[in-house]
């Protein structure tokens, strides 16, 4: 989208067109209990209060610099801001709003966070449409994921018989835990994806994702490992802006 087009674009009215913006925000009073129990606030730069208070002024410049901003991928999604907010909102529920409007509109790739959009797009639907689970041990590179400890580096070097002993029934026909999902069943996710406009977003991503390494002057491969990679250490609490 061009920016002319975007800055004619009432931002508030389009959240206000997503059920979970108005979900989350109808009856705010900016208490701040969100944000006391936000785990992702007790590290990052993150203040859920300040996010529905930026949304409160309907002012479309600020609106459209929290789209452009790191801040909306903070969030974990967790929701524990609706089990303690005392107006039942979910500012949570805000920030989904936001993250639809930010990729709709091409924004999230104006921020590191949001241009990690691209990788988790094709880690996630690639491995539900291909395999159809969303976290598959045959794409799960251990290298890239170092967090996740030397044991379960040993289970994926042994992945076998690993799975035998769980009792799992590993790309094997029938029931049970990482089964082979039908082909069938895989061409039906496909269509899902289709008709809800999934397959168009993942196809936005990429066109944006695409327009965006070119303006940083990288190939499309560079520009997503970079996006997975890349940590300006400038998120948290005890970081420099």
């Amino acid at each position: 989208m061009e920016k002319n087009e975007s800055q004619a674009r009432n931002y508030f009215d389009e959240l206000m067109k997503d059920y979970r913006f108005k979900e989350g925000y109808h009856t705010c009073i900016n208490c701040g209990t969100c944000t006391a129990v936000c785990p992702a606030a007790e590290f990052y730069k993150y203040d859920p209060r300040q996010i529905v208070a930026t949304c409160q002024t309907k002012d479309d410049d600020k609106i459209e610099e929290l789209l452009k901003s790191n801040t909306i991928w903070y969030c974990g999604e967790c929701m524990s801001c609706v089990t303690r907010c005392p107006r039942k909102n979910g500012p949570g529920l805000v920030v989904m709003a936001l993250r639809e409007l930010s990729t709709r509109l091409g924004f999230f790739v104006e921020s590191e966070k949001g241009r990690q959009l691209l990788p988790l797009t094709h880690a996630l639907t690639g491995n539900v449409l291909k395999y159809g689970y969303c976290v598959y041990p045959d794409t799960f590179n251990w290298k890239d994921h170092k967090e996740s400890g030397p044991v379960f580096k040993w289970h994926l070097e042994h992945i076998d018989k690993s799975m035998e002993r769980l009792g799992a029934n590993f790309k094997k026909d029938g029931p049970g835990v990482l089964r082979k999902i039908p082909q069938e069943s895989l061409d039906e996710l496909k269509a899902i994806f289709d008709v809800t406009g999934a397959t168009a977003r993942i196809k936005h991503v990429e066109e944006c994702s695409a327009r965006k390494a070119a303006e940083m002057g990288m190939d499309i491969q560079t520009y997503e490992r970079n996006a997975f990679e890349y940590n300006s250490n400038t998120h948290f609490h005890d970081s420099n802006d």
